[in-house]
């Protein structure tokens, strides 16, 4: 999860491990503020569970408004195999190695989340078009660690790369762990100690200044591959923890109990500023905000800082219609907080410089469930109905929700897709699967808070060569606020 420039980092390769020339990234979160406007965005795209026949593959797109193919997709590599389903991304070095003159940000980490493969993608030669370098086999990550469904991707200081696997090959959730990759994507074993594995996998965040990793829980393959059913969350198949692990040893020190108020924790940042205590994670199910800190004794605590209310709605398949906040990000200055609903529809931005008492800053509402011509609609407590205002990008009407979102480095601009993940896609955003998904830029006051549609961005990867794909994850080939870590 990150930010970034198509110009990557200058990095001198002929220093030593520790020294203080430039390695990767930047040497703090707000020296990456002033880093250079992003001019390309990777995005994984997804044909796996469309119903065409093809493979996933990495769109490069052109985010530069002086370039006169700005706001397309200008490169497309296919992945080998059809089925994998790419989904998150992450790089094999990072801010997190900016001392090391000899680490170099040059693959692109992009975990299979169905098929369970882990390519490797050179965007170093040409950052225009990137290419393979090599992928790790899932049958040999199975059998030397027993993972499968690998997740999110961080780069270590290290060296090494760090995966979130969601299960073993059958879709049990107990198998989930973490995967420890060499500098060339070689297995090395499972990260955290015998005996210490998550109830339930999906993203992860390290903080070496206080000795802790925190992950979150989605929940078991075999249900959320399906689709979702909440039958399933009743049957102890999703997640509500938080697990506090021991860095970089990979002891579990605290299982947390989000409970009711915690259901499906996906997304984790801590704040940016490495001497900081504190981060945030969102419940999608229960959607709300919900703030972990450390205690005096070293144990860490939560609160919930923001509750997005269910709505009343009608002409769907439950009374009640939760947000569904699936991914959230912090700006670089720590600063300010930008979530989705991706159900209701809306992105937001909080002000956050008091991490306490997040206060509202900006609304807007790009696709969801609830905009004007859906057959849903929300239900006041007089019986009353209403839908939201949903702007058209270039003539074309918004499609699904907002969902995963990128940021600028300076904080300006923040990019939305609107896929989730094929199995539910399809099920709460059938048009997807016959229009596809969609990228848009909203334009972000600093000052005073506020968002608005940037109407001259609109990539429509409906009209792809090869029929409609399903876009996801964004990363600058230079880093981002969700890809690098400081130390």
């Amino acid at each position: 999860m990150a930010t970034e420039a198509e110009v990557i980092a200058p990095v001198n390769n002929g220093g030593s491990r520790g020294c203080c020339k430039s390695g990767p990234g930047y040497a703090t979160p707000l020296a990456a503020m002033s880093g250079p406007s992003e001019k390309l965005i990777y995005v994984t795209a997804v044909y796996n569970g469309t119903g065409r026949e093809k493979p996933d593959y990495l769109a490069t797109v052109d985010v530069d408004p002086n370039s006169p193919t700005y706001s397309s997709v200008i490169h497309r590599l296919p992945m080998p195999f059809v089925g994998d389903e790419l989904h998150h991304s992450g790089w094999n070095s990072c801010s997190s190695c900016h001392g090391d003159a000899s680490a170099d940000r040059r693959y692109l980490v992009l975990p299979s989340l169905v098929s369970g493969r882990i390519y490797a993608i050179d965007t170093k030669a040409d950052p225009r078009a990137p290419s393979l370098y090599k992928y790790v086999d899932p049958k040999e990550i199975a059998e030397k660690t027993g993972l499968a469904y690998p997740h999110t991707a961080h780069c270590l200081a290290s060296g090494e790369i760090m995966v979130s696997c969601l299960g073993d090959k059958e879709g049990n959730a107990k198998g989930n762990g973490f995967l420890l990759l060499d500098s060339d994507f070689n297995i090395k074993n499972r990260w955290e100690k015998e005996g210490h594995s998550p109830l339930f996998g999906y993203d992860f965040w390290y903080q070496p200044r206080h000795k802790t990793m925190i992950s979150t829980s989605w929940g078991a393959p075999k249900a959320f591959t399906k689709g979702f059913d909440l039958q399933d969350v009743a049957d102890g198949l999703y997640g509500s923890h938080l697990h506090v692990y021991g860095w970089p040893g990979g002891e579990m020190k605290q299982l947390i109990d989000l409970g009711e108020t915690g259901l499906l924790p996906l997304e984790i940042r801590y704040l940016h500023d490495p001497s900081k205590d504190t981060g945030f994670v969102g419940g999608a199910l229960s959607s709300n905000m919900i703030r972990f800190f450390k205690n005096s004794d070293d144990t860490w605590s939560h609160e919930v800082v923001i509750y997005v209310k269910p709505l009343k709605v009608e002409n769907w398949f439950l009374p009640e219609m939760p947000g569904l906040i699936t991914d959230f990000l912090i700006s670089l200055d720590d600063r300010f907080m930008y979530f989705v609903n991706w159900l209701h529809g809306d992105v937001r931005q909080y002000n956050i410089e008091d991490p306490k008492n997040p206060v509202l800053t900006g609304q807007i509402w790009v696709g969801g469930l609830l905009q004007k011509g859906s057959p849903v609609k929300a239900v006041r407590e007089d019986g009353s109905t209403y839908q939201f205002d949903v702007p058209q990008i270039k003539g074309k009407s918004l499609r699904g929700g907002p969902q995963m979102i990128q940021l600028s480095l300076d904080g300006k601009r923040l990019y939305a897709t609107n896929s989730l993940f094929s199995a539910w896609d399809r099920q709460f955003y059938p048009e997807l699967m016959d229009k596809g998904s969609h990228i848009i830029q909203i334009d972000v006051d600093t000052e005073k808070g506020g968002l608005s549609v940037n109407p001259d961005f609109f990539v429509d990867f409906g009209d792809e060569p090869d029929g409609p794909a399903l876009a996801h994850e964004m990363r600058y080939p230079g880093g981002d606020c969700t890809s690098d870590i400081w130390i």
